[in-house]
């Protein structure tokens, strides 16, 4: 199943009281202190659509990172926006928030040992490595029954002489989940008789089901709390089914240039380069 929608992705007009929003609502900043920094996907989730962000900017002197889940709860319905997705917003129920860390994100299903779990891990990566390669399994992410396009998920490195190393080595997960440029989303995945799982994708890799058996009776928004030492973060619009003439532009231009900045050699209108080197 792909998520079919493909609505344009913006932040809800109320959010926490040290968010700033930028004038597309696609971009939030805390700018002081370091709680009170919740903010909501601008509608409602379908099932299967990723809401993706990047974190733009970090702030040292802090302790703890994003976090990001879902909630029941329609914004305007909050007389006061929590001061913390965890415990304050958690605690009123019909809300479901994982915390981004380091290291450890990945989901352990309960009672799986972690020899087991590595063994599999391992022997999965080998199958991967070993199936033919076909345009689906290399341009999209799977999810259970969910497909998702590859191509915004992982974020890019600053433009530059070896930004075209640099890009490759993020494509490897290598970058750190809490780190600038690094790409978060969340999704509910159904799963029949009115429940979805949440999951959290890091830089194009699913991290599992981090919440389990949430009703779908209600709509489901989209939580990105911008807490503690995330300072700015910024939607990334991911495109469902064809991609947009611009998008194919982008890709053709990427495919035939050594590295970013050779774009400044080509006769193309200075819009469509900035498009190629930074999106």
């Amino acid at each position: 199943m792909a998520a079919v929608l493909g609505q344009f992705m913006e932040f809800h007009p109320i959010h926490g009281t040290n968010v700033r929003l930028d004038y597309s609502g696609t971009q939030a900043t805390r700018v002081e202190s370091f709680a009170n920094g919740i903010c909501f996907s601008k509608h409602p989730l379908g099932p299967g659509e990723i809401f993706l962000i990047e974190i733009e900017e970090k702030e040292l002197g802090w302790c703890g990172h994003l976090r990001v889940g879902l909630t029941a709860h329609d914004p305007r319905t909050f007389e006061t926006v929590p001061e913390y997705s965890l415990p304050d917003l958690v605690d009123q129920g019909d809300s479901w928030v994982f915390a981004i860390t380091r290291n450890h994100n990945k989901i352990i299903e309960d009672g799986e040992p972690e020899e087991e779990r590595r063994t599999e891990e391992d022997n999965g990566r080998n199958e991967e490595a070993s199936k033919p390669k076909t345009f689906f399994t290399d341009s999209h992410l799977h999810i259970e029954s969910v497909c998702i396009p590859r191509d915004k998920l992982v974020g890019r490195s600053r433009p530059g002489r070896f930004s075209h190393i640099l890009d490759d080595l993020y494509k490897t997960n290598a970058l750190p989940p809490t780190a600038r440029r690094s790409r978060i989303g969340v999704l509910y995945v159904p799963k029949g008789q009115g429940f979805a799982d949440m999951h959290i994708v890091i830089n194009g890799e699913d991290m599992g089901a981090s919440a389990k058996r949430i009703p779908t009776d209600r709509p489901l928004y989209a939580v990105v709390d911008v807490f503690a030492a995330t300072k700015c973060v910024r939607i990334v619009q991911v495109e469902y089914g064809f991609a947009s003439l611009q998008t194919l532009c982008r890709k053709t231009i990427q495919k035939h240039i050594v590295h970013r900045m050779a774009l400044d050699w080509l006769e193309l209108p200075e819009l469509l380069k900035h498009y190629c080197k930074y999106e």
